[in-house]
């Protein structure tokens, strides 16, 4: 009993998810209780903790006590930062909270990496133990995961919302909550404690203290967003990765190289579908219990250059790492020893996990030259400094993902074509214009720049994505036939596939209209509605059951 209790790991056989009906069964109790306790503040703020706790205990295991440990850390730090009178005392304790946060969130996601790393690079036979498993072992009897660092579910999510929560008060936005559920209700709510949204307590707090309210309207919106997330995640998602993607990124050799391209745009459709798909169900439960959660995704395939695209996609964590990360380096204005010691940390990184020793003279070269152009033309300075603090950004951004170089590769490019935007559109001739096929072009070339730079993302082997695109190149093998024969194979995928993309690019006026119409029904009328379509959806499920993508990183 105790070694089941004190398991590890994510996708437990008896976890919760949102496409599960255990999932439906449970938010249907939760929904009972919650309307016995939403007007009594102090009892609804314990359930929904317990409930959050309850949750992700589910999901990970054992890792519930890493949640409690961080929710007790910055709860205590927060209110301790707030009574610190000297301004120096408040900034030390900020800094040894957020650094304690960062080091569990290393810890656990990225130290077997480095020292597998470590070894390699020094020939050594370090270890990398997992002390927490080793201490819990001591409960359940079982050692079998003392070598093995399993990351926890969410600890990306959960860490950073804790750190805005803590640099928030150091910077006087906010104030403490005054109950200790107050604020475990904030980092343990359910519907986004695993995958986001990543929430600020500005936001969400308020919500915590204000009365129940859900009108039609709201109820009507709710559930549209939960059918549109299971449709994204068990039709665009899930059937689109079994039935294409995956059989093409296995093994991309026994394909024509054309069948590549065309499995990299569904991938694009699919990892959109999965992740946008579990935050619109996420914010349609929230709101049924009357709670308002950020929109993480604004249709970003419409995007018309990489900027807009980075502006519509995961807005929350965009938001965290403005907030948090560029705008504390200097963000557009300036630089200073943030940005230079970010910059050398980065460098010392990328050397470490590539072994590339030729980076050292790059990095020189680099460094150089912005030396002279920073004596030659002095207000230079200030775009090398917002270049620098944007690629800082992003690099951290792709780490964020995981510990790969190749997730570092792709962090690099999206910076670098960030850096290059901000530079084009001031000498762009079609910056500004409003010629239907000119739009047309910029969101074909940024849908493609964002697909093409996800290679580095999906394959996580070093060199892979280099042999995908050589593959690609030298093995197009395009004919009409062979095409006709893919399209008469996959026809259902790429019906899907279609209708994704074109569903995806109306207008938001259109689908506004389907919207307001399903508002407009009678209760019973959306009932049927409602359960005809979720019968629709999941005729299409597939026989292997497919966990969210994020829960990965």
């Amino acid at each position: 009993m105790l070694e089941k209790l004190f398991s590890f790991g994510h996708g437990h056989g008896f976890a919760l998810s949102f496409t599960q009906l255990d999932f439906w069964l449970f938010f249907l109790l939760v929904l009972v209780v919650f309307s016995l306790t939403h007007q009594k503040k102090m009892m609804k703020t314990i359930f929904f903790t317990a409930i959050g706790l309850f949750f992700y205990f589910k999901t990970s295991g054992a890792s519930v006590l890493i949640l409690s440990f961080s929710i007790i850390l910055n709860y205590l730090s927060a209110n301790r930062i707030f009574k610190t009178e000297s301004v120096n005392g408040k900034k030390a304790i900020m800094i040894f909270t957020v650094s304690l946060n960062v080091l569990i969130l290393a810890y656990f996601k990225y130290a077997f990496f480095f020292t597998e790393s470590f070894n390699a690079m020094f020939h050594t036979d370090f270890k990398a133990l997992n002390y927490f498993a080793q201490w819990t072992s001591g409960f359940s009897g079982s050692g079998s995961l003392v070598d093995k660092i399993i990351v926890p579910a969410g600890v990306s999510f959960f860490t950073f919302q804790s750190i805005s929560y803590i640099v928030d008060i150091y910077r006087k936005e906010i104030e403490p909550v005054k109950s200790f559920f107050d604020y475990s209700f904030f980092i343990t709510f359910f519907p986004h404690i695993l995958l986001g949204p990543i929430a600020r307590a500005k936001d969400f707090i308020p919500q915590i203290n204000g009365p129940y309210s859900l009108n039609k309207n709201d109820f009507s919106w709710a559930i549209i967003q939960i059918v549109k997330g299971l449709i994204k995640k068990l039709v665009l998602a899930d059937y689109i990765a079994t039935h294409f993607v995956d059989k093409i990124i296995d093994a991309p050799e026994a394909y024509p190289g054309f069948l590549g391209i065309i499995a990299m745009w569904a991938y694009s459709l699919q990892i959109y579908g999965d992740f946008s798909g579990y935050t619109d169900i996420a914010t349609g439960v929230s709101r049924l219990m009357g709670f308002k959660l950020f929109q993480n995704f604004d249709s970003p395939y419409k995007a018309i250059n990489v900027a807009d695209f980075w502006r519509r996609w995961h807005r929350s964590l965009g938001a965290w790492l403005r907030n948090y990360l560029y705008i504390p380096l200097g963000g557009n204005k300036t630089g200073g020893w943030g940005t230079y010691i970010s910059t050398f940390l980065i460098f010392i990184f990328l050397l470490f996990i590539t072994r590339w020793y030729e980076l050292i003279f790059i990095y020189i070269g680099i460094t150089a030259s912005f030396l002279l152009v920073v004596i030659f033309i002095p207000s230079f300075k200030q775009y090398i400094h917002r270049d620098l603090n944007l690629l800082i950004t992003m690099v951290v951004g792709g780490l964020w993902h995981g510990p790969s170089v190749n997730f570092v590769i792709w962090g690099t490019m999206n910076g670098l074509a960030l850096i290059l935007f901000n530079h084009w559109k001031k000498i762009s001739p079609y910056e500004n214009s409003t010629w239907k096929l000119t739009h047309f072009w910029k969101i074909f070339i940024t849908f493609n720049f964002i697909t093409f730079t996800r290679i580095w993302f999906i394959m996580q082997e070093n060199g892979a994505p280099l042999e995908f695109l050589h593959h690609i190149w030298t093995g197009f093998g395009f004919t009409l036939a062979t095409f006709g024969k893919v399209i008469w194979t996959y026809q259902v995928v790429f019906i899907i596939m279609l209708s994704g993309f074109i569903i995806h690019w109306l207008p938001q006026k259109v689908k506004a209209l389907y919207e307001n119409a399903f508002a407009k029904m009678p209760m019973y009328l959306q009932a049927v509605s409602v359960a005809i379509i979720v019968i629709m959806i999941y005729q299409a499920v597939s026989d292997e059951s497919r966990g969210f993508v994020y829960f990965l990183y």
